[in-house]
């Protein structure tokens, strides 16, 4: 197969909303076999999702999550902002989600997510070497910081409600040799 053709050339690019969050739209594509069909997209900006090692354990935040209702047990995770790059971010939201500073910071991976709908981008980035500092949290930001023991932050990521982002970070992390 040729990969640098457009196998699947966009006729038309909609874009329905715009909120301070997310756009979406679709394109009308047209298909292998001369169709066209509306493909709805949904743009984030990147985000940064970041497995803090603080001697034998993994830090959390837990915090409820209003879009399911329920109270969720997450690694640290935010956006990544204009000219700031994952490792960055990495350190700037673990300063402002839970207060710590990391001497070193490792990007493991970074992918693209839920690709049938989604343009994001995340990446995975492994802190440690912490110190303890101020939190600085958003206005929508209630967290609380959770220490779990790394030979149980699988375990504990896969309880419900579970998230694709910290089951990520754990695995991945886990796959490099970071958490036993």
């Amino acid at each position: 197969m040729n990969w640098t053709a457009d196998p699947w050339p966009v006729v038309e690019r909609v874009t329905e909303y715009e909120t301070g969050w997310y756009t979406g739209g679709y394109d009308r594509v047209t298909q292998p076999n001369g169709t066209e069909k509306d493909y709805y997209w949904a743009a984030l900006p990147a985000a940064v999702v970041v497995l803090a090692i603080d001697g034998d354990d993994v830090v959390f935040v837990e915090q409820y999550r209003p879009v399911i209702r329920e109270h969720c047990l997450e690694l640290v995770a935010g956006i990544v902002e204009d000219g700031e790059g994952y490792e960055a971010a990495a350190r700037r939201e673990l300063r402002e989600e839970a207060g710590l500073l990391a001497d070193d910071v490792t990007l493991l991976e970074t992918f693209a997510c839920s690709t049938g709908v989604l343009r994001h981008e995340r990446g995975i980035v492994v802190a440690d070497g912490l110190t303890e500092t101020e939190r600085d949290l958003d206005d929508n930001e209630f967290l609380t910081v959770t220490r779990v023991p790394a030979d149980e932050a699988l375990a504990r990521a896969r309880e419900q409600p579970a998230n694709d982002a910290t089951i990520e970070g754990v695995l991945l992390a886990r796959a490099d040799g970071y958490l036993d």
